[in-house]
Order: C-alpha cells, then structure tokens, then sequence
C-alpha cells in the first residue's frame, strides 16, 4: 500500500511538473528554477549568438537563469526530439521557423508533430539571407543574371545552404525560367570560398558568410531577400527593389513552447521577449550578426509562419522536391 502510494504521489509530482508551462494559475510565478532554451546549431552560429542574447535578458527579468543548450544536427529534427520529450516545464526552444515549414516537405516522417508540438510564443529577429555572383561571372545584378543564365541555359552554377535559401533561389529560377547547375555541398564553407575564386557561380547563403567576400573583392552581393535592406550592407539592393518580389523571404527566428502551453502563459511569455526585442541594447548588437530584430505577437508569428510554409510549399511542388 505504501509503494503504491508512493508511485502516486511521484506521478503527481511529474504531471506537476509538466504541467507548469500550461496551468494559467502558474503564469504570473513562472519561472520557479533555471530555464532551459534548446537552440538547434552549433555554439558562435548567429542565432546562437542572438539566442544567448536574449537569454541574458530574460534571465534578468525572470530572476533565474536562462541556460542555451545547443543540439544541432539533421535540420532541426534532433533538437525539437529532444524538446517534446521534456517534460519539466521549463524547457523553451529558440529556432528558425523551418522545423514547422520547411522539415515536413523534406522528410515523410518526423519525430514530432509540427502543428501540434511547437507553439509560437514570439518572434525575435530575421536573419538576412542573400544572393551573391563571383567577380569571374561579371553578373552585376538579378537581372544580368537572368540574361546571362538564359543565353547560357545550363552553364552557370550554383550553391545553397539547405533551407530557405535553397528554396527560395531554387523558386527564383523556376520563375525567371532559367536553367543553372546546382553543385551540393555537406559543409558550405569550401562553397563560399569557391564563391570567392570564381569555382562557383552564384551562392545563395546568410548575408553574413558572403558580405567578407564582397568586401575582399571576390563577390558581387546581388540582393538580400529581406523586405529591407540590411544595415550590415545598406548598398545592396531587396529582391523588391531588383524586380522579383517572389525571392522576398525573411528568415524569421523566435521562441517557441510545448504543446499543451496556455494561453495566457503564452501571451506572458510573448509579452516579456518583445519587451526585451525593443531595448537598444537588443536592436544595436544584433545587426553585426547579419540580423534585425522584430518584435511580434504570438498570432502575427504564427501568421508569419504560415505565409512561409505556403511560399516554401508551393516553390517545392513546382521543382518536383519529394520527401525523403
């Protein structure tokens, strides 16, 4: 009888437990130890960087730590597997919104339910993704490149990191009705450095892994898909402004919660990253990442997320991508 009780009161006190993100009477004392925010990339990555950002901030207005916890590996898949098996109910994520619009399009099978299991709390930042050509193609602009690449079907290259930017130039080409040769790589590093030294046509990437290579002579930045241009490089040109408003992407990143989490958890929880996403201190150390900060409500990042979803959606039923 005593074991038995014992099994009871221990279950009570995990349900507890995993319980504290989503009873509303816990709202307002949340959090009552350290919280944990799962990132999925690797330490000095920028949205690590911008994660510990906001960490630090919040660990001031919550009066706990707020810990990073680094999972990268298989496009998000093993940091948000490691997320919905928390049950602790101070365990949050800080991602780019690819695990919910674009991992489902890859992969037949996931180990979590995107609609369900990861709940749009705020939204933080975007990172600015560009376009880039080598020195060697001569190609000055989005235009020249959709001259170049239509008297020349099949002749230019390019590289991507997987996601958005592969997607979204993938789509470009698709719609200007071009024809160039995509050349994978498993590290993008080398595929900037060929870049550079004119082995690669054309990278669609971060603007922070090419603007270097601009900077050194070896690149011409073409555009930034972003609906503003990015005070990191204020020279360069939107897709908007170079006449294809289809290649506007903004790699949106935010703060996502369990399933289960209450609303008015939630909209608490919403309340106090936006706050930190308007101090100074926030919108001046995020630009040298390559990033702007953008404050929002749990539903316009769920807007947000699902205009993606659809972009992403459509551009991959048009190149023929099948899930893996």
């Amino acid at each position: 009888m005593h074991k038995v009780n014992r099994r009871i009161a221990a279950l009570t006190m995990g349900l507890a437990a995993a319980s504290a993100l989503s009873a509303p009477t816990l709202a307002q004392s949340w959090p009552q130890r350290p919280v944990r925010v799962i990132v999925p990339l690797p330490t000095g990555t920028a949205i690590d960087v911008s994660a510990r950002l906001f960490c630090e901030e919040l660990s001031h207005r919550w009066r706990q730590p707020v810990i990073v916890e680094n999972i990268p590996g298989a496009d998000g898949i093993l940091a948000v597997k490691e997320f919905v098996g928390r049950t602790d109910g101070h365990t949050l994520l800080y991602s780019f919104a690819g695990l919910i619009t674009i991992n489902p399009i890859l992969y037949k099978s996931l180990p979590y339910d995107p609609a369900r299991d990861l709940v749009p709390i705020a939204i933080t930042s975007d990172n600015f993704l560009a376009i880039a050509a080598s020195k060697k193609s001569k190609v000055v602009s989005l235009g020249d490149l959709v001259k170049l690449a239509t008297l020349q079907p099949g002749k230019l290259n390019w590289a991507a990191t997987a996601g958005i930017p592969y997607f979204a130039f993938a789509g470009f080409q698709n719609g200007a009705r071009i024809d160039m040769a995509y050349v994978p790589y498993r590290d993008f590093t080398p595929a900037v450095t060929d870049l550079g030294e004119g082995r690669i046509d054309i990278a669609s990437t971060a603007l922070t892994q090419l603007l270097p290579h601009e900077q050194a002579g070896h690149a011409t930045l073409l555009a930034v898909m972003n609906r503003t241009r990015s005070p990191a490089a204020p020279h360069v040109p939107t897709a908007i402004e170079s006449g294809f408003p289809d290649l506007t992407f903004d790699g949106v990143t935010g703060f996502f919660g369990p399933r289960g989490m209450s609303t008015e958890m939630r909209d608490r929880l919403a309340q106090d990253i936006r706050a930190v996403t308007e101090t100074q201190s926030v919108r001046d150390r995020l630009p040298p990442l390559g990033i702007v900060a953008r404050a929002s409500t749990p539903a316009e990042f769920t807007v947000a997320i699902e205009e993606q979803r659809k972009k992403i959606a459509a551009i991959a039923s048009a190149i023929g991508t099948k899930p893996q």
